[in-house]
């Protein structure tokens, strides 16, 4: 599996955990703040696309995964 590939996974994952945690009809419901992880986790994405910079990538290139 590539960066690429862990990167998108790891987002998708996490932005619909956060979705599903924040939004008030899920069983998973805790508490609408969860939202903004979501925003996050897409703010991030929409500056990696700029600027080439994703913390992720960073983190798995030092693991020695390409």
């Amino acid at each position: 599996m590539t960066a690429t590939q862990i990167v998108r996974m790891v987002a998708g994952f996490f932005v619909l955990l956060s979705v599903a945690l924040g939004m008030q009809g899920s069983p998973l419901f805790l508490d609408v703040n969860w939202l903004w992880l979501a925003i996050f986790i897409g703010f991030n994405l929409f500056q990696s696309a700029f600027t080439k910079i994703c913390p992720l990538e960073i983190v798995l290139k030092a693991a020695g995964i390409d």
